[in-house]
């Protein structure tokens, strides 16, 4: 089987030094393609001198990490993907477990472990073991729940998740393509919740490998501020508004926005006044979207069991269940 493995960057020449040999050494007989944003460091230059059998999808600007890939995977050759961060570090025999999910349920999407590059006992948070959202669309993951990373301890054994992190992911072209690719309106933060969210109402399957391991250094490409903050609660607004049921639709939206209002004031009360402002920002772009997002839904195929808990947020702040084996 082969798999294109297909690596995205934006300026990002210091990661690609460190990471993308790994990649290279560690996947014999697949091909390798970086779609560039339109870097304006060396990255270009250093993969043609050092890795030439690297195959590059140069683009014009920097399209963001989802429309980023919906124009340069159209140029991978395989008929299957793996969408990998250019902060992944990944190990001998990584594909070996996947390959033999995808020859088995080729209609499978597909998350490894996901473990801390700088801790490397412990999972990491984009991703850990598999994630899943509650009602509200909050999302956490086998692993890790807000701030909380836990220990790897092979807790987590290969399993159904509800999404895949788009810090690595596996799945074939053609359920890319049938989807529609990433939302490109997202940019940058949860397209790939939002990609497998549609996956489900579509009635797609995603699923955590254990057997597979990678490292990801994390936060690596856009820092933890009040930018990550805006996209982060943007953009479930999105999500939420994209792939509830209809029935619950106006409910569950009234929640969140008055969940993230206080949540908000957690932010105030620390002092952090840029990402306090973020939020409201990304409610006020959300209301300016929402005809869009509404006149883009498809009411019918929208499922109503996405969910396994009601609020994460209840359970962690309120009830103090910290892991997930504690929900």
């Amino acid at each position: 089987m082969k798999i294109g493995i297909v690596v995205i960057n934006w300026n990002g020449l210091e990661l690609l030094k460190k990471y993308l040999k790994t990649i290279i050494d560690n996947s014999p007989d697949q091909n390798v393609y970086v779609i560039d944003n339109n870097s304006k460091d060396e990255s270009l230059k250093y993969i043609r001198e050092n890795h030439n059998d690297v195959k590059i999808i140069s683009l014009n600007k920097n399209y963001g990490f989802a429309e980023g890939y919906n124009i340069g995977i159209q140029d991978v050759k395989e008929d299957y993907l793996c969408i990998i961060n250019n902060d992944i570090e990944v190990t001998k025999d990584w594909l070996e477990p996947i390959k033999e999910r995808l020859n088995n349920h080729p209609n499978s999407i597909i998350q490894p472990k996901i473990l801390d590059l700088n801790n490397p006992n412990y999972f990491e948070y984009a991703g850990a073991a598999g994630g899943f959202i509650d009602k509200y669309g909050y999302p956490y993951c086998r692993g890790r729940i807000f701030n909380t990373i836990e220990e790897d301890n092979n807790q987590y054994l290969d399993n159904k998740i509800f999404w895949s992190s788009g810090a690595c992911m596996f799945l074939s072209k053609k359920i890319f393509n049938d989807l529609g690719g990433f939302d490109k309106s997202f940019f940058a933060h949860m397209e790939e919740i939002d990609f497998c969210w549609r996956a489900f109402n579509h009635g797609y399957s995603v699923y955590y490998i254990s057997s597979s391991k990678v490292y990801h250094q994390g936060a690596a490409t856009i820092k933890i501020n009040s930018k990550k903050t805006y996209l982060n609660y943007r953009n479930s607004l999105f999500m939420l508004t994209k792939n509830l049921p209809l029935k619950r639709l106006v409910s569950i939206l009234t929640i969140r926005l008055m969940m993230d209002i206080l949540s908000s004031f957690r932010f105030l009360i620390r002092g952090e006044i840029s990402n306090f402002l973020s939020i409201y920002k990304a409610q006020l772009d959300y209301f300016i979207n929402v005809k869009m997002l509404l006149s883009n839904r498809n009411n019918h195929i929208n499922r109503p069991n996405y969910f396994k808990i009601n609020s994460i947020v209840y359970k962690y702040f309120i009830l103090g269940k910290k892991k997930f084996f504690h929900l």
